[in-house]
């Protein structure tokens, strides 16, 4: 019977990982707002062509990414890295990342979940059984033949 106390080996990592997002939250608090140079942000001219060319390379990346999506290679990887690149300049994209990276850990702490991985595990094991079965099947009937070279049905 759970009663749903702790060990106290789980109270002092609950408490450390209550700590440690405390912290996070007040470094991402501070971190809002532009990180071009002090020089940089002094002359409006050359901050506004510093802001035009992080959201050009920005573009270009997050662009690369949606390609990514289709053709070969770490799509959406490359998309978040095109947000971090909006992030050094951009509150609405430092924004985006921080609602990102906050459903991202949920979704992790959800799946360490005993009870989600034990039915992930089943499910896994249902799946490559039926596999498997079907597998069989068609061996049994048609043998090594290629679907498309299967004359007799």
């Amino acid at each position: 019977m759970n009663t749903g106390s702790h060990t106290p080996g789980e109270a002092a990592v609950t408490a450390d990982r209550a700590g440690t997002n405390r912290a996070d939250q007040a470094s991402d608090e501070r971190a809002l707002g532009s990180r071009a140079p002090a020089f940089v942000k002094a002359r409006r001219t050359l901050h506004l062509s510093w802001q035009v060319g992080v959201f050009i390379v920005g573009l270009a990346v997050v662009l690369a990414g949606a390609a990514m999506l289709v053709l070969p290679g770490p799509g959406w990887v490359v998309i978040f890295g095109g947000m971090a690149i909006w992030a050094t300049e951009f509150v609405w994209a430092q924004l985006v990342l921080r609602w990102t990276k906050r459903k991202v850990t949920e979704a992790a702490q959800r799946a360490l979940d005993p009870r989600v991985r034990r039915r992930n595990i089943i499910l896994t094991t249902v799946g490559l059984v039926v596999a498997a079965v079907l597998a069989g099947v068609y061996l049994w009937k048609f043998g090594l033949a290629m679907p498309w070279k299967i004359e007799n049905q």
